[in-house]
């Protein structure tokens, strides 16, 4: 009688605790909400990103477009993509079909860890499983559709988490919720509410299987757009990975709408301004994630680019994690790792103003630039890169100005396609004025609304010129512009190359573009007591601070450079004396690192 009354209280005792452990959304939300972000995240600020799987066979797209998203393509017909396939692997290849082509002969994770270390990075994020369900683990929940069953027949998780706690750097992993091909719910194919089965019976085992498997620092959640943090039990994933791994524990914001949690993580964009949360800035070295052997060399940013883009990330409060995708064959390409080390040379000299640093009371100093180009037709994608170098990705505009011939007389309807505000003049009247805002929050990258259309109508003459006049002014993220006209016996047509003009003697074709953005030239960070201003541009003989004085013991010196600077303060401004220093004792040629020491 003992043994059985002990018996059931061990047996109460099971299921409270069951029960006490599945706890309530709401208990899960407040813990998760409610914890401290880590400090070696604040203050670790550079992390690599790395794309690869199957879509780094093919490494195919356009030149504005994602490698990785190659399925998609070829599940929406895309003809470029489509006829790449048909052509370079034959009529009955299928996505599948890569996977045994994807052999990752020179994967070599130990050096992939040593370059990661020597580009000056904190962490890594390698992507586990992107949309395409493809498993870099041996993942029971993706028989024959991972990397150890199937392909290079390796554990590449699991390699490289062994290689990257070999060192000081933290190990993340990218995990897509969704997947485009699953038999439970085909992301963008099904009902996007019809998820439950899929999460309850495959998502979530096969997320606890990764997580509780390699117990990474840092998660990437990714693919939310179209549901809500309860439907991918956003919270109750989140509080059992932070139990599990610890105060070192952190996520991403990409866990589906209602759930404010995570670093921001804002896409080919120029940065965040002002928020309360940490983020990173997450973009490829080039335009894509995946290698996408399309691109032109004009993709891949100079090092001054690159150092540039990053320093102002961190002068804003936040970091960058950049992007690596390589070859099939597991090397990363040696543009990519050349970048790599430029970044880590020069932060080798001026890291003291990047690692744990804190944002300034004045973060940065711009001013506009303008770049005049002519430009064929208005036909343009920039998706969320920037039109041209010294332009930034946000926040830019675009006048033209030109002239314009009809084909043949009588009333042309004007047809404008713009993300985000665009308008039309033709002969010093405004026919199109469209005022456009884009919508979608930052984690919403691939589902946001792209453009919108807007029409006007003119009656025109054969044979004369007319003045054409068009604004366009991009925002936040997706960028495009498209201009098309129609006549009740044409059908729209995008308006051609040859009936734009530069002058009114029809000598060149085409129409002139004034690009027009602010440019960042000098940025500011604090680290205990010192303030460094990092300039883009060399002051020749001298640098002028538009900040507070910081006290007449101050003392300056330049990051890498041995010996102290003069320095004078006048009409609020501080003035830096550089006449002293010789191009020969330059420590860097792409940005100069100001160190104030209030002492």
């Amino acid at each position: 009688m003992m043994k059985k009354h002990l018996l059931l209280v061990c047996l109460f005792f099971v299921l409270f605790s069951s029960f006490a452990q599945k706890g309530n959304e709401v208990d899960y939300i407040k813990e998760i909400t409610e914890r401290p972000y880590p400090q070696w995240f604040k203050d670790a600020k550079l992390g690599i990103f790395i794309h690869w799987g199957l879509y780094s066979v093919p490494s195919y797209g356009s030149k504005e477009a994602y490698g990785e998203w190659f399925l998609r393509g070829l599940q929406l017909k895309d003809t470029l993509r489509t006829n790449f396939m048909k052509e370079t692997y034959g009529q009955n290849f299928t996505y599948k079909d890569f996977a045994p082509l994807f052999k990752a002969e020179l994967f070599n994770p130990d050096e992939w860890a040593t370059l990661f270390k020597n580009a000056g990075a904190k962490y890594i994020m390698l992507v586990s499983k992107h949309h395409d369900g493809f498993a870099l683990w041996p993942s029971k929940y993706s028989r024959n559709w991972n990397s150890v069953d199937v392909g290079p027949k390796r554990n590449i998780v699991g390699e490289l988490t062994a290689a990257i706690r070999k060192t000081d750097l933290k190990m993340g992993l990218y995990y897509s919720l969704p997947e485009w091909n699953h038999p439970l719910h085909r992301w963008y194919t099904d009902p996007h509410d019809n998820i439950g089965e899929y999460v309850e019976n495959y998502m979530i085992p096969q997320f606890k299987e990764l997580i509780g498997t390699y117990k990474p620092e840092l998660v990437f959640a990714d693919g939310e757009w179209f549901n809500s943090a309860k439907q991918w039990h956003a919270a109750e994933l989140i509080h059992w990975y932070y139990n599990l791994v610890g105060d070192d524990a952190i996520v991403n914001n990409r866990w589906g709408r209602g759930l404010k949690i995570g670093f921001l993580t804002p896409e080919y964009s120029a940065g965040i301004k002002v928020t309360n949360r940490p983020w990173t800035e997450v973009r490829g070295i080039g335009r894509s994630f995946g290698l996408n052997r399309n691109e032109d060399l004009e993709a891949y940013g100079t090092s001054k680019e690159l150092i540039h883009r990053f320093v102002q990330t961190v002068a804003n409060g936040g970091g960058m994690i950049l992007n690596v995708g390589p070859k099939a064959d597991g090397q990363i390409p040696l543009i990519q790792q050349e970048r790599l080390l430029q970044l880590g040379a020069w932060l080798r000299i001026n890291g003291n103003a990047i690692y744990g640093a804190k944002t300034y009371a004045i973060k940065e100093e711009e001013k506009e630039v303008a770049i005049e180009r002519v430009d064929e037709n208005i036909h343009f994608n920039w998706v969320r890169n920037s039109p041209m170098k010294g332009i930034k990705e946000d926040a830019f505009s675009v006048e033209w100005y030109g002239f314009i011939e009809a084909p043949a007389s009588g009333d042309f309807t004007f047809e404008i396609k713009a993300d985000d505000e665009a308008a039309v003049f033709i002969d010093g009247k405004q026919i199109i004025n469209q005022n456009y805002t884009a919508v979608g929050s930052q984690s919403e990258v691939m589902g946001a609304k792209t453009s919108s259309s807007s029409k006007g109508r003119i009656k025109l003459k054969s044979g004369q010129l007319y003045p054409i006049h068009i604004k366009y002014r991009e925002k936040q993220q997706n960028a495009s512009i498209a201009l098309y006209w129609s006549t009740k016996n044409v059908e729209k047509q995008l308006i051609p190359s040859s009936s734009f003009f530069l002058n009114k003697n029809k000598s060149q074709q085409g129409i002139t573009g004034v690009y027009k953005s602010l440019k960042t030239y000098l940025c500011y960070t604090q680290n205990n007591n010192k303030v460094s201003a990092i300039s883009f541009e060399w002051p020749e003989d001298q640098l002028v601070l538009n900040i507070p004085n910081p006290g007449k013991n101050a003392t300056v010196s330049m990051l890498g450079l041995d010996k102290p600077l003069m320095w004078t303060y006048e009409n609020n401004t501080m003035i830096i004396n550089t006449s002293t220093i010789r191009y020969s004792e330059l420590p860097s040629h792409d940005a100069w690192t100001f160190q104030i020491d209030k002492n």
